[in-house]
């Protein structure tokens, strides 16, 4: 527990004062309590004993001190902790969030996002509140235990070494417990990630749910893990409570037999009636540290566990990041080429055979690039490489002759942009989603941007560019979504262009509308695309086929449909009357733009 604890020095660290002026705050307030019984004592050994009622104001008044300062002084505390505990897991929360955003892809394909929001949300919220109450408290409490101690000895000896004799099973059984309840807390933890991320997809695909009516199927699951979650709990209660009651029966123990013995010092003279209120006084007031101990070692355990989580996280290698000497070029043409690019998934077995080996592919300048494959064939993988979504395991991608690795990551997203066939939108306006990769865009830039994408729908929406469009912009339709990403990915003028079949929600009359603006940025920007249909094939000056993670033929629309069989049976739903008469006409709007006649 305290190796895990200890990991949060360096977060604690520039807060570390304040921590230790609230914990002397709570110390000295505890001893004004502490204080208490020694002045009853002179109070009752003093002007009560010899019958002195003026000899009581002095006492009274110290104890109406004592009183107010440890109320003050306790409030005091809450004050001085409180805003500065609060910046820490702040620190914390951004530490993290700007952790997920560096690790890569592979990462985040492998974890479930509820995992992850539980360990930004209550986790930290465990750490926070163990700062601000649990730590000072648990060192408080330690301390006042062995204060209380040396002065229970000073009033008694032998009556001291009984209550002192309580630190033995103490320690004993808070060890014994504290390695149960670690378990449990860990546990339950993972357990509040798993039903988190079930309530998170219960609530992003509640329409698929609805529409095949598995509402109560996944009501099911939901409960089965609630319960598993409840059950942990009560096994974690369960564990406290006998640690807490065992806590509690040994000081009634002690106290019991301090009390025969007390009282027959007293009987005997050896000690006063003041000193026997006086000691039991201090005493009782221990109560609450050995008391809380069961209680603060249960918030300590789950710290632990919540500082295990957060660090699972913070510890994940990056491996995908800027170099140290990032290398950088004024050539902004655009240039793809692919050196013998080899790729697997970092999860897969080494014998597993990868999805791209020995892939070899040169993009000139400002030429688009039809990639066509079977379903599984790796296009979208080979696309995802060129932003460094993924990096090759084996090979090379450069642009304009720099290796995608050798670049400023920054630098690298922002030559290449990338269009999803499944549009990713976020609960923000139509302006903010379109300028997500062009922060300091205009509205002349959206509103071109938005043009090219035949987004025109914008105008009709309540509030224009300043709509709020919705979590993942469901409250579009699959074609506006994709539209407002295809406008996203051109805004910024990319080098290249990255397209995952893009207009596949598309109805037939506003993918041509989109096609025929889409060329007037594809006249000037190298671009990949994904194509499943001769349509969209249209767009390209080139074609590549993809097929056993190499790109086996390349060539014109019109040659591969000739000479490769493969490729017209991947098309042949299209290869109709109605894509020849498509390919014509894209073959005169490529005499009107000069494209595609140079190579």
């Amino acid at each position: 527990m305290f190796r895990s604890l200890k990991r949060l020095y360096p977060y604690v660290r520039p807060v570390a004062g304040y921590l230790v002026a609230s914990a002397l705050l709570a110390g000295v307030a505890t001893l004004c309590g502490l204080a208490f019984p020694l002045v009853i004592q002179r109070i009752i050994d003093g002007p009560i004993a010899h019958k002195d009622v003026s000899g009581l104001w002095v006492p009274t008044l110290f104890l109406l001190a004592f009183g107010i300062g440890e109320a003050v002084l306790f409030n005091v505390r809450r004050l001085v902790a409180g805003r500065p505990i609060v910046r820490v897991e702040q620190n914390m929360r951004d530490a993290l969030y700007a952790k997920l955003q560096a690790l890569p892809v592979a990462f985040h394909d492998r974890w479930p996002a509820g995992q992850l929001i539980s360990r930004a949300a209550s986790d930290l919220g465990i750490i926070r509140r163990f700062m601000a109450f649990g730590a000072v408290f648990l060192v408080v409490n330690i301390a006042t235990f062995i204060v209380g101690v040396a002065i229970l000895l000073t009033l008694s000896v032998p009556l001291g070494l009984v209550v002192a004799a309580l630190a033995l099973p103490l320690v004993g059984l808070s060890s014994f417990y504290e390695r149960k309840y670690q378990v449990l807390a860990r546990r339950s933890q993972d357990q509040a990630g798993d039903l988190t991320t079930t309530v998170e997809e219960s609530v992003l695909g509640i329409r698929i749910i609805k529409a095949f009516g598995r509402s109560a199927h996944i009501g099911r699951r939901f409960i089965d893990q609630a319960m598993d979650l409840r059950q942990t709990e009560l096994t974690k209660a369960k564990v406290v409570s006998l640690l807490w009651a065992v806590i509690i029966l040994l000081p009634e123990i002690a106290l019991g037999i301090a009390l025969i013995f007390g009282i027959r010092q007293v009987a005997d003279g050896s000690m006063t009636a003041g000193q026997l209120v006086a000691f039991f006084g201090v005493a009782m007031g221990l109560r609450w540290p050995i008391d809380s101990i069961g209680w603060l070692l249960a918030i300590a355990n789950d710290t632990a566990a919540a500082t295990d989580r957060f660090f699972e996280v913070m510890d994940a290698p990056v491996t995908i990041a800027s170099p140290a000497t990032p290398k950088t070029t004024t050539d902004r043409s655009g240039r793809l080429t692919f050196r013998d690019v080899e790729f697997r998934f970092p999860d897969t077995a080494p014998a597993t055979k990868p999805v791209l080996s020995g892939l070899n592919l040169d993009v000139a300048a400002g030429e688009t690039l039809a990639i066509v494959g079977a379903t599984g064939s790796g296009k979208t993988t080979l696309t995802a490489l060129v932003e460094r979504l993924y990096d090759v395991t084996g090979g090379s991608i450069t642009l304009d002759g720099i290796d995608l690795r050798d670049f400023e990551l920054s630098d690298l997203r922002q030559r290449v942009a990338i269009a999803f066939e499944e549009p990713t939108l976020f609960s923000a306006s139509v302006r903010e989603n379109v300028l997500l990769g062009m922060p300091d865009g205009t509205d002349d830039d959206v509103r071109r941007a938005l043009r090219v994408a035949q987004a025109g729908f914008v105008d009709d929406l309540p509030w224009g560019l300043d709509t709020r469009i919705g979590e993942q912009g469901m409250s579009l339709s699959g074609g506006q979504r994709q539209r407002l990403a295809l406008a996203r990915a051109v805004v910024g003028n990319p080098s290249v262009l990255v397209l995952d079949d893009p207009l596949s929600a598309l109805d037939i009359h506003t993918e041509a509308q989109v096609e025929a603006a889409l060329r007037s940025v594809l006249g000037s920007t190298t671009a990949l695309v994904i194509a499943h249909r001769a349509s969209t094939v249209m767009l390209a000056d080139r074609v590549a086929l993809l097929s056993g993670g190499r790109i086996t033929a390349t060539g014109s629309h019109s040659e591969l449909m000739a000479t490769v069989p493969a490729y017209r049976y991947l098309l042949a739903s299209e290869a109709d009357s109605t894509a020849a008469a498509g390919l014509a006409a894209a073959d005169a709007l490529k005499v009107s733009t000069g494209k595609g006649f140079s190579r």
